[in-house]
């Protein structure tokens, strides 16, 4: 692998330009079964400030994708494409390389918040030494005012006697405030929050969102929001990318997705969330089936198994990212038919999932041995990793 010396960081762009450019991002993993094509042809760019929403099911390539970015995935991941932070490439450096650019150029909020923290450390000693990593100048009286300081930023009460607490003696929301005051502390240009809304309750949920739109308040980052719920995103997000089966499968801005998808599984996921401003009650329409095998997808659309609006034409080939509006891509033969403004296509896929049986549920996950979860532990699956 060819060394680069050349600094990590680099200076500022000139306004306008991106700070974060993806571009064909492909990543696949040798198992025994053959090879996982966990993601494949992802792109996206990511602008001072702006917010971007990646949602999708487990399995369907969100958080393999981040961690691809971040340099966190194992030696053994097959990783291919162009990862371009304020212009200078990051695939392919060393771990030293990147560790220049993880934390102050990029940081990112992992999904479970008990096994990102250290159990043998109290946070403040965690927090600080995030901060002197960084700026070896910085004394221990600093660090630990700075600490205390961030802590109180993400609502923690007593925040100077609670940093000599440990991990286990927190909630699980605080530790994943905790967690978020980890990622702003140095200030990052991008956040990176992979599911940070996890397993709490929606009270919890919604004090977090607050936290992170507080965080990026206070370092003016740029968001990439990776979460399973499309209602997560609807009040965070500037843009949304939905995934499936390790692509994009449909890219717009929160109303294109909203008001105007023109994907079928987008309208599942869509059609399957509680609607509070619904005048009337309707009853939610689940995606039947599972994900398709990464290992060998169906013919044609990789949902075309699971779709209620399936046509034969959906098995002859994948269909690729077209262009149905400013900034609105969409992957998906029926797309303009979905598009139309006299046409509700929420319940066109309503009344299409009720008149189909539903899909016989897809095989077994696959065992990924080779991929590793940033805490040290081995997911068993490639949906764990993800």
């Amino acid at each position: 692998m060819q060394t680069i010396s050349e600094p990590t960081v680099a200076p500022d762009r000139a306004d306008g330009e991106p700070l974060l450019q993806v571009t064909d991002l492909e990543v696949k993993f040798g198992t025994e079964d053959g090879v996982v094509h966990a993601v494949r042809g992802v792109s996206y760019s990511l602008s001072p400030g702006e917010t971007l929403g990646i949602v999708g099911e487990s399995g369907s390539g969100k958080s393999v994708t981040s961690l691809a970015v971040m340099g966190l995935l194992p030696a053994t991941a097959r990783i291919t494409g162009s990862v371009l932070f304020r212009g200078r490439e990051l695939l392919g450096r060393s771990d030293r390389e990147l560790s220049q650019v993880r934390g102050k150029g990029i940081a990112m909020i992992f999904q479970d918040p008990m096994t990102s923290l250290n159990p043998v450390y109290k946070i403040g000693f965690q927090i600080d030494e995030t901060l002197r990593q960084h700026d070896r100048s910085l004394s221990r009286k600093a660090a630990r005012a700075r600490t205390v300081d961030l802590l109180r930023l993400v609502g923690i009460p007593n925040a100077a006697e609670r940093a000599n607490s440990y991990p286990h003696e927190f909630s699980g929301g605080m530790r994943q405030r905790v967690v978020i005051a980890i990622a702003m502390a140095n200030e990052p240009d991008v956040i990176i929050a992979d599911e940070p809304t996890t397993a709490l309750d929606v009270t919890v949920q919604a004090q977090i969102l607050e936290v992170l739109k507080t965080a990026q308040q206070e370092t003016g980052a740029a968001t990439v929001l990776i979460t399973h719920d499309l209602g997560v995103v609807a009040g965070m997000a500037d843009r949304v990318l939905v995934m499936y089966a390790g692509r994009p499968v449909e890219v717009g801005t929160v109303d294109d997705i909203y008001y105007s998808p023109g994907m079928p599984y987008t309208l599942g996921l869509l059609g399957s969330l509680p609607r509070l401003d619904a005048r009337e009650r309707q009853r939610l329409t689940p995606i039947p089936g599972s994900p398709p095998s990464l290992i060998s997808p169906p013919p044609g659309c990789p949902f075309g198994p699971r779709c209620p609006m399936h046509l034969d034409l959906c098995d002859t080939a994948e269909p690729p990212l077209a262009i149905v509006g400013p900034g609105h891509q969409v992957a998906c033969v029926r797309s303009a038919e979905l598009a139309r403004p006299e046409v509700s296509a929420i319940d066109v896929y309503a009344e299409a999932a009720e008149a189909r049986p539903p899909a016989v549920a897809g095989p077994p996950a696959v065992a990924s041995p080779a991929l590793s979860q940033p805490n040290g532990s081995t997911p068993t699956t490639v949906e764990e990793a993800q």
